[in-house]
């Protein structure tokens, strides 16, 4: 729980931001980052591997739309987070 502040605390816009696009991306990063880690000690769990693709698409999905509305701040963000 203390990482998931951390997460909020570095990449918020404003004071009581916590569900801004960055946000939400970087707490989804983090978490498809920890099953990708689960998914290389148990590869037959298929469950979790359900569940990070599903993580995967909705982060794609924010990704999009931030493209679309603020071209710079997609840039800075994936630079950020290491996504491809």
């Amino acid at each position: 729980m203390k990482e998931k502040k951390e997460i909020i605390e570095s990449y918020k816009q404003s004071e009581n931001d916590t569900g801004s696009v960055n946000v939400q991306v970087a707490l989804l990063t983090e978490r498809i980052n920890h099953l990708t880690e689960h998914l290389k000690a148990n590869p037959n769990d298929n469950h979790s591997r359900r569940g990070l693709l599903q993580l995967v698409g909705r982060r794609k999905g924010l990704l999009k739309y931030l493209e679309k509305k603020d071209i710079e701040a997609y840039r800075e963000l994936k630079k950020s987070l290491n996504i491809r």
